[in-house]
């Protein structure tokens, strides 16, 4: 096969504060390189991920600077628009891949944009103040400007047909990998115990950011179902968000402050920790693209709860206790279930494990790779 020059697009990147869309970066890119060494790669980086001195990306491949603050929104859609179509050109790419929703409308390039989910036609709340501005124009601009549209799942592949009309034919599939557990370095439960004020109470996780379609809301209602004497502590880390204040508020008036623990990110020694410590996995979303934490999840031999709707249960398959996300005594009897039934928890354990071996960043490779050859008309 012809060597080509792509291009990937991270300007959306801020190191550390950009979620799932970064572990998806982190993990996409090794093997995309090593799988095809005949194409060269340039990365399109945005300043904060070129002064950010991990050098994770530098190390991958030649990497541009975009001179844009992606924390700033404006910054980031003109890094997008204007300056990476040029800075693209003079690089001499065949084409564009935007790992994030968002992507040029123009440039003498071939286009590939991800677009993870449509969170933004789904549920408008879950954008925040001046970021959640022009989304939905930016995505569906993304989505009819590219030559190939990559979903994550099925799911979402139909959400496209359906809410932005776009052709099936346009759109391939490529669901997601699973982090491998990082046991090196890994907290130990007595210490995760200790910082958290746990004590020998069983430990009921949610990785999770603090966004209003999460369902954190009704996770703190279910708790607040379960007999205080039988209650599990629910350690929520995730990044935080002005979402989190009212969490806050609603875990006091449930009467939960001593049962919830609302943490921002954590550093993969402590989060492995927590996984490693946690008696069940819980996942209220009401939509997702993937549903990536619960794989993860499973990949941890942690038994798993979670929602029932649209990519969650193609993800989850029969390894979860699924749930309706609305009803906050289902999520109550899901968590219930799991933590009183110790021959279910083992059994939910091992169908996890094996529902994420299903699962690899290489497939996802393969799959990227095969939508960039449709787009570049060599396959």
């Amino acid at each position: 096969m012809s060597s080509r020059h792509i291009g990937l697009n991270l300007i959306y990147l801020v190191p550390g504060e950009t979620g799932g869309t970064e572990v998806v970066a982190r993990e996409l890119l090794p093997e995309l390189i090593a799988a095809r060494p005949q194409f060269r790669f340039t990365l399109f980086v945005n300043r904060e991920t070129a002064e950010s001195g991990d050098g994770f990306f530098q190390q991958l491949a030649p990497c541009v600077t975009v001179p844009v603050r992606a924390r700033r929104r404006a910054d980031w859609v003109r890094g997008e628009q204007q300056l990476l179509p040029r800075l693209a050109r003079a690089a001499g790419v065949d084409l564009v891949h935007s790992l994030a929703n968002t992507g040029p409308a123009w440039g003498r390039f071939r286009r590939v944009v991800t677009i993870h989910d449509l969170i933004h036609r789904v549920h408008r709340e879950a954008h925040f103040g001046l970021r959640g501005l022009g989304m939905g124009m930016l995505v569906s601009l993304a989505a009819r400007r590219s030559d190939r549209v990559i979903a994550d799942s099925r799911s979402t592949r139909e959400d496209l047909e359906r809410l932005l009309g776009l052709d099936p034919s346009k759109i391939d599939v490529a669901p997601l990998g699973v982090r491998a557990a990082t046991a090196q370095g890994s907290l130990g439960e007595e210490e995760v115990r200790r910082r958290q004020r746990l004590g020998d109470r069983k430990i009921l996780l949610s990785v999770s950011a603090k966004r209003p379609h999460k369902n954190l809301a009704r996770l703190l209602e279910a708790m607040s179902l379960l007999p205080a004497g039988e209650r599990p502590v629910l350690v929520l880390p995730g990044y935080p968000t002005p979402y989190e204040q009212e969490l806050r508020r609603r875990a006091s008036e449930l009467g939960l402050a001593e049962d919830v623990r609302l943490l921002g990110w954590l550093p993969d020694e402590e989060l492995e920790g927590h996984y490693a410590a946690a008696a069940c996995f819980v996942f209220p979303s009401l939509y997702e693209g993937f549903g990536l934490p619960v794989l993860e999840a499973m990949a941890r031999g942690v038994p798993v709860a979670c929602s029932g709707r649209g990519s969650l249960a193609e993800v989850a398959g029969e390894a979860a206790e699924l749930f309706d996300p609305e009803d906050p005594a289902d999520i109550a009897r899901a968590v219930t279930h799991i933590l009183g039934d110790p021959g279910l928890a083992e059994r939910l354990r091992a169908a996890g494990r094996a529902q994420a071996a299903r699962f690899s960043w290489q497939q996802t490779a393969a799959a990227t790779l095969e939508s960039y050859e449709r787009a570049l008309g060599l396959g």
